[in-house]
């Protein structure tokens, strides 16, 4: 892949003219789209995982934890499709739903149409998992949160709010143009 040096400088300046900006107290357009999108993505890969590892227990997977995002996205999916969505054989997924259904996270079934299809569900384990991570990141958010004043909470719900509609609608506009056959697919948001 080439590098677009050009694209990276440009990158570059504008975040830094959107410091100098944010010194002066004046931010606006791209220089503040900038800042924020620094902000948004502040965290390093290590970060990352160290959160994840945080956010659950026993031995969960990132190759499970996929397969239960697909279905929590796609609804119950076909082995094949499980496995063209992730990128992997399905023998490979037959032997990775082996140990998520000896965890109880999933389970195999017929389709009614045609027997011959397994259809993988997501069993009662992965609700547990679910929301033991929704607890453990709930938790550690509230934590973080009671660092923060009641002025920079004001603003920072009023920035959420705007992000989610902002999302709502972009989802909204993907569905409207979504490729059949996609594995990928918006799904609705609680407010």
């Amino acid at each position: 892949m080439p590098l677009n040096i050009d694209a990276k400088l440009n990158a570059a300046t504008t975040r830094a003219k959107a410091k100098i900006v944010a010194k002066s107290g004046k931010l606006g357009g791209k220089a503040l789209r900038a800042e924020v999108l620094d902000e948004l993505s502040s965290w390093n890969p290590r970060e990352f995982i160290a959160a994840f590892q945080r956010w659950h227990t026993g031995s969960m997977s990132l190759i499970h934890l996929n397969v239960l995002m697909l279905l929590e996205a796609m609804g119950p999916a076909s082995m094949s499709r499980l496995a063209e969505a992730l990128d992997v054989s399905v023998a490979s997924m037959t032997g990775i739903v082996d140990r998520m259904e000896s965890r109880a996270l999933v389970e195999r079934r017929h389709d009614e149409a045609d027997r011959r299809v397994v259809v993988v569900h997501p069993a009662a384990g992965a609700k547990q998992l679910f929301g033991d991570i929704d607890d453990r990141r709930r938790a550690g958010l509230a934590k973080l949160l009671d660092q923060l004043s009641d002025d920079d909470l004001t603003g920072l719900l009023r920035g959420h709010r705007a992000l989610r509609k902002a999302r709502q609608a972009f989802a909204e506009s993907m569905t409207a143009r979504k490729i059949p056959g996609s594995p990928l697919v918006a799904v609705e948001t609680t407010k």
